[in-house]
């Protein structure tokens, strides 16, 4: 995107004809900003945004704008209170039917901070960096395929030391809440419930996910699966090999009946093995070929492939989240993929799936795979559209940027999507 960001800067959306479309693309997802002056800030913000520069935070971009007043556009992200749902909801029914999306891919990312001022920060995990370190945390829902995607709604992550009713809070989480205008009602939740939040959202926004994709930080959540499944949702989610499952022919039993009392309950009287065991008894022998996309390098006129080597085990997930969903009865089956590429010792990646039994293994692959699309999102987010240069320290701040940039990527998507969009100079 920070190419199609350059190639789609102000200049070269004149040049190309294309303000009328980021006009007509402006009014449309943004037509519930009703108060005078507020599209107008949006469409602003946008143009910005595209534009080539090092910084996207709000002085750089008025600065590269003629006849933009950076105060103006500071108040419209941070303090006019414009509701992002709305946004999201319209920027969601706009993309859907443009990308018709195979997945909505889940996962989070980082925005890295030096300071304590900004909402949500804290000493924690985040993938952007690797590590443990000072940085705020959202989590994104994206429409995706494997050749377009976009992020349509978000949340902020609040550790639970800014929760005034946790044991963990900070001794000045009321007066930082109240600085950064964190509203009253938001507290801690767990990533995987806010993963959910944002589904049941936009599935009220009128949309319906063919299937949901997301890494082992949502999937290794048993209860995060079961809330899928109680939902009625196909996914297809990493998970760690620790996790525990019974073989598909694995049945419950009991202890003869001494014909005294009530029988004892059938159960699952063995241990249930690690996901690692099950793979080593079915032995690499069982792993399959298989080409799940065309690669993006090429080699000579042809792409080039990608394709690794995968075992596929039906087993039953024996997480007590499970086993309480059932009121202890039979576990119910699903597919186990694990990727065990040439020469190693053991399966590298693993997923769980609640897809058909009779899903051919290639659309297994496809679809574990195609949770990259959201990395390639937030690459482009980043780089190209400055989703982390904002500096401004509130909440409805945060929201309202993370809000324009996803638009910002909406309109660059759909773009790419038309065949008629003419090619810049």
């Amino acid at each position: 995107m920070a190419k199609a960001a350059r190639r789609l800067g102000m200049d070269d959306v004149e040049v190309c004809g294309l303000a009328e479309d980021l006009a007509e693309f402006t009014a449309e997802v943004f037509a519930w900003l009703t108060r005078s002056g507020w599209q107008e800030r949006a469409g602003q913000y946008l143009r910005g945004l595209m534009l080539d520069g090092r910084r996207k935070s709000i002085q750089p971009m008025a600065g590269r704008m003629h006849a933009v007043n950076d105060q103006a556009l500071n108040h419209f992200v941070t303090n006019s209170p414009w509701d992002v749902t709305a946004v999201r909801r319209q920027l969601a029914r706009r993309l859907d039917p443009a990308i018709g999306p195979h997945a909505w891919a889940v996962d989070d990312t980082g925005w890295l901070k030096c300071g304590a001022a900004s909402p949500c920060v804290t000493r924690q995990y985040t993938g952007t960096a690797g590590k443990v370190t000072n940085c705020q945390v959202g989590v994104s829902l994206n429409l995706v395929t494997d050749t377009a995607s976009c992020p349509v709604d978000w949340r902020l992550f609040l550790p639970e030391t800014w929760d005034p009713a946790s044991r963990k809070a900070a001794g000045d989480v009321t007066e930082r809440r109240s600085r950064a205008r964190i509203p009253r009602q938001v507290t801690h939740r767990e990533k995987w419930r806010l993963a959910l939040d944002m589904i049941d959202e936009v599935i009220g926004w009128g949309l319906t996910p063919p299937l949901v994709v997301a890494d082992a930080g949502y999937g290794d959540a048993a209860e995060f699966r079961q809330g899928l499944d109680d939902r009625g949702l196909t996914y297809v989610v990493g998970v760690a090999a620790t996790h525990t499952a019974f073989t598909q022919d694995t049945q419950r039993s009991a202890p003869p009946y001494k014909g005294a009392g009530r029988r004892p309950p059938l159960i699952y009287r063995e241990p249930a093995p690690s996901l690692l065991k099950h793979l080593l008894a079915a032995g690499r022998h069982t792993a399959c070929t298989v080409t799940w996309r065309d690669g993006s390098r090429r080699r000579g006129a042809k792409p080039s492939k990608l394709r690794s080597r995968f075992v596929f085990l039906r087993v039953r997930p024996a997480s007590n989240v499970h086993r309480r969903a059932v009121d202890f009865g039979d576990l119910p089956v699903r597919w186990l993929i694990a990727e065990w590429p040439p020469g190693e010792p053991e399966p590298t990646r693993y997923w769980l799936s609640n897809l058909p039994a009779d899903t051919p293994h290639r659309t297994l692959v496809r679809l574990a795979k195609l949770r990259w699309r959201i990395e390639h999102d937030y690459r482009e987010v980043k780089t190209g559209l400055g989703l982390d240069h904002y500096e401004g320290r509130t909440w409805m701040g945060w929201h309202h940027h993370t809000t324009l940039v996803s638009a910002a990527h909406g309109f660059l998507t759909l773009q790419r999507l038309d065949p008629k969009t003419p090619a810049p100079a």
